[in-house]
C-alpha cells in the first residue's frame, strides 16, 4: 500500500507553488514598469504631451510699407485689447456686462460680440477668441488686467495693429486693412488646395488677423502677409489653454516683406499743405527715373478708422461728403484736360505734317463752324498766331483750326502715345484709363457717326475727352524728356506690378523740342497765360508750363454777351476746373508734374502756384536722390515673387 502524503506536506507544497507564482507575476511587473519608466520613458513622455499640448495658430506680422527714405508709412504697434474665449463663456451676455463696469463698451458693441460669439459656436469655433474692445487707452487696460483673473474666458492683453502714422497724407495711395469679410475669404481662397482652406480660413478668423482692402495694401497682400506659424499651448482635461510652452523655431510665424514706395513723404506733404483745404490732386514724376515723389488726393481720410472696423454712421459721414475725401482723384479721377491737352493736338498736326512751325490761323474771339460760333478764352481774340503763340496764348481758335486739319483719330493715336487711355495701376486699387474717343468708339459705344464739331471741341481738351492726373503728368514728363521711353512707377522695392507698360511709342524730338518752347513762353515770356509763373523763387531755376481750364457747365449765348459769371456769382460745383502741367528746371528737366484744383476757375491764378510751390520744394529738397532701397532693388533676384518664402497662406 502507497504512503499517504500528511497534510502539512501538501500545505508546504501549495505554498511552493503560490510563492513562485505570486514571485513570477511580481518580477513580470517590475520588469515592465522598468521598461516603460526607463526604456521606452520619451517615447510615452512625447504620446503625453501631444495629449495636452494644442498647437495654436500664430498670425505673421504684416510687412511695413516705407517711402523712398524708408519712412514709416504702415506699420505694426502694440495696443491693448480684450477678447473672450466663447467656450469657456457660461453666460457670455453677464461677462459682457463684467467688462462694461470697467471700461466703455457701448450697447450696440455688446450686441455686436454676442452676435460673433454665437457664430463662432455654430462654426464649432469656440476656442477661436473673439474680440469685444480692440484699442483699450492705457488705464482701461490697467484696470481690466487686473480684473481679468475673476472672469472666466476674460483674455486682456496687448496685441499688434497696422498703424498709419501718417493717416490722410497716404490714403488713397496705400488704402487699408480691415478684418476679412466674407467676399475677402473668397477671392482670397481662389486656387488653393482644399486641404488648405482650413487653416486658411481660422488664420482669416484670428482678432489679429488683417487683409489689405484697398490701394497698396490690397495689391501687394501676399508681399505684405507673410506666413503664419503655431504656438504651443498646454490645455486641461477639457482642452483649455493654461499656459504657453516654449516656441519652436520651425514652427514660428515668418514677417511678411516691407514694400518701399518711391514716394518723398515729405514732398507730399508740401503738396497736400498746399492745397489750403482745396479738392484736387497733384502728380510728380522724377523724369530720370520714373519715379513718382507725390500723388497727392485731396481731401482725404484717415486709415486708421477702417482698421479695427468703422462704424456705419462715420462711413456715411465720408461717404455723403460733398467733398467726397473716398475719391482717389490723382489715379482715378477723370477729368476734361482743358488746354493742357493742347501740346497733343500740336503734336499730331505736326506729325500728320498738316502744319508747320510757320502754320499761321487769324483768331477774332470766335469761329464760325457748323451754324454757330465757337468762342476762344479771349473775346477779342488774338489776331494772326503761329504754334509757338498759339501754345503761349492757348488760342482756342488756332487749336480748332490746328485740330480739324490732324482729323479726331489721328489725334487720339498720339494721344495713347503719351500714356493717355491707359489705367496706370502702379501698384494700387481704383486706377482709371479715363477715355480717348475716336471714330471707332463711337461707333461702337453709341452706333453713331464722329461729326466735325465734335473734333473742334477735342482739340481744345474738352467733349469725350477725360484724362487723369497722372496722365497729365507722364504727357509732361515725356515732352521734358524730349520723347524719350519712360516708365513710372510707384513701387521702389515689392512684388511686380505686370499690369504696367513703358511708354516707348516714338514721339519725335524735334516735335518735343517745339513744345516746350511754347509751355516755356506760357510762363516766361509777356502774353503768356502763366506769365511770370516761370520764377521758383530760388535764384536761377524756372519752370515751363502749360495752363487748362477744364469746363464744368455750358454757357449760354446771353451770358456771353453780358459776361460769363464766375466766382460767388454761381456755385461751387458749376465753377470750372483749373489745371496746370509743368516741368523743372527748364534748362535740364528732372521733374514734371500735373495739377487739378476742382473748380479752382483759372488754371493760372489757381492751379499755377501750387505746382510752382511743390517743384520748388522737390528742388530744394532734392526728391529725386538715391533712395534708400535702391541696393536691394538692384539685386532682386527673378525668382522674388512677392512672397516669402515657404507656402504662405
Amino acid at each position: 500500500m502507497a504512503r499517504r502524503n500528511s497534510p502539512e506536506a501538501d500545505f508546504d507544497r501549495r505554498l511552493l507553488l503560490a510563492a513562485g507564482a505570486g514571485t513570477a507575476v511580481f518580477a513580470t511587473l517590475v520588469g515592465r514598469l522598468s521598461q516603460l519608466q526607463l526604456i521606452e520613458s520619451d517615447r510615452y513622455t512625447k504620446l503625453a504631451a501631444e495629449n495636452h499640448v494644442r498647437l495654436v495658430l500664430a498670425p505673421p506680422e504684416r510687412g511695413q510699407i516705407l517711402d523712398r527714405f524708408a519712412r514709416p508709412l504702415a506699420s505694426q504697434r502694440q495696443a491693448g485689447r480684450v477678447s473672450v474665449i466663447p467656450e469657456r463663456l457660461e453666460d457670455a451676455e453677464a461677462t459682457l456686462r463684467q467688462i462694461a463696469e470697467h471700461i466703455d463698451l457701448p450697447e450696440t458693441r455688446v450686441k455686436r460680440v454676442l452676435e460673433e460669439i454665437s457664430a463662432s459656436r455654430i462654426r464649432r469655433s469656440g476656442f477661436v477668441p473673439v474680440t469685444v474692445v480692440q484699442e483699450l487707452s492705457y488705464e482701461e487696460f490697467a484696470r481690466l488686467r487686473v480684473r481679468a483673473v475673476e472672469m472666466e474666458g476674460v483674455d486682456v492683453q496687448m496685441a499688434s495693429t497696422r498703424s498709419y502714422p501718417r493717416g490722410r497724407d497716404f490714403a488713397h495711395i496705400l488704402g487699408y486693412v480691415a478684418r476679412a469679410s466674407a467676399d475677402d475669404l473668397t477671392r482670397l481662397a481662389e486656387g488653393r488646395a482644399p486641404e488648405d482652406l482650413e487653416t486658411f480660413e481660422e488664420l482669416f478668423r484670428h482678432p489679429d488677423m488683417r487683409v489689405g482692402r484697398q490701394g497698396m495694401e490690397r495689391f501687394a497682400e501676399d508681399w505684405l502677409r507673410g506666413r503664419p506659424g503655431r504656438r504651443r499651448v498646454v490645455t486641461n482635461a477639457h482642452g483649455r489653454p493654461m499656459e504657453e510652452l516654449e516656441q519652436d523655431p520651425t514652427n514660428a510665424a515668418v514677417a511678411g516683406k516691407d514694400l518701399y514706395i518711391t514716394i518723398d513723404s515729405e514732398l507730399q506733404r508740401v503738396a497736400i499743405d498746399r492745397f489750403e483745404g482745396e479738392s484736387g490732386a497733384a502728380v510728380v514724376l522724377d523724369i530720370a527715373s520714373g519715379d513718382v515723389l507725390a500723388m497727392v488726393s485731396t481731401p482725404a481720410f484717415d486709415p486708421n478708422a477702417f482698421v479695427n472696423g468703422i462704424s456705419g454712421k462715420d462711413y456715411a459721414e465720408l461717404r455723403d461728403n460733398s467733398m467726397s475725401p473716398l475719391y482717389p482723384r490723382a489715379h482715378g479721377g477723370v477729368y476734361p484736360p482743358g488746354s493742357t491737352f493742347k501740346m497733343v493736338v500740336a503734336t499730331a498736326a505736326l506729325e500728320a505734317g498738316v502744319i508747320d512751325t510757320k502754320t499761321r490761323f487769324t483768331c477774332h474771339g470766335r469761329m464760325w463752324f457748323g451754324g454757330r460760333n465757337w468762342h476762344c478764352h479771349k473775346k477779342g481774340g488774338h489776331g494772326s498766331v503761329d504754334l509757338h503763340n498759339g501754345i503761349k496764348l492757348s488760342c482756342d481758335v488756332y487749336f480748332y483750326q490746328v485740330a480739324r486739319l490732324a482729323g479726331v483719330d489721328k489725334i487720339a493715336e498720339v494721344a495713347r502715345k503719351f500714356g493717355f487711355g491707359e489705367d496706370w495701376v502702379l501698384g494700387m486699387t481704383g486706377a482709371r484709363g479715363g477715355l480717348v474717343p475716336d471714330r471707332a468708339w463711337k461707333r461702337k459705344a453709341r452706333n453713331e457717326e464722329w461729326f466735325e464739331g465734335e473734333t473742334l471741341n477735342f482739340g481744345i481738351g474738352q467733349g469725350q475727352l477725360g484724362v487723369t492726373p497722372v496722365q497729365l503728368a507722364l504727357m509732361t514728363a515725356r515732352i521734358a524728356a524730349e520723347g524719350k521711353h519712360f516708365k513710372p512707377r510707384l513701387i521702389g522695392f515689392g512684388p511686380d506690378v505686370p499690369e504696367d507698360g513703358e511708354l516707348d511709342m516714338p514721339l519725335d524730338a524735334e516735335i518735343m523740342k517745339l513744345m516746350k518752347s511754347g509751355m516755356f513762353g506760357v510762363t516766361s515770356e509777356p502774353g503768356g497765360t502763366a506769365y511770370r509763373s516761370g520764377d521758383l523763387g530760388l535764384g536761377g531755376p524756372r519752370l515751363a508750363g502749360k495752363t487748362g481750364t477744364a469746363q464744368v457747365r455750358n454757357i449760354s449765348a446771353a451770358e456771353r454777351v453780358s459776361g460769363v459769371r464766375t466766382g460767388d456769382a454761381i456755385a461751387r460745383e458749376l465753377r470750372d476746373h483749373a489745371l496746370f502741367v509743368a516741368y523743372a528746371p527748364t534748362d535740364n528737366p528732372r521733374y514734371a508734374i500735373s495739377v487739378v484744383v476742382e473748380h479752382g476757375e483759372g488754371g493760372s491764378r489757381t492751379a499755377a502756384p501750387v505746382a510752382r510751390d511743390i517743384l520748388a520744394a522737390a528742388i530744394k529738397m532734392d526728391s529725386g536722390r538715391t533712395p534708400a532701397y535702391s541696393k536691394r532693388a538692384a539685386t532682386k533676384t527673378p525668382d522674388t515673387d512677392g512672397k516669402p518664402e515657404g507656402d504662405p497662406v
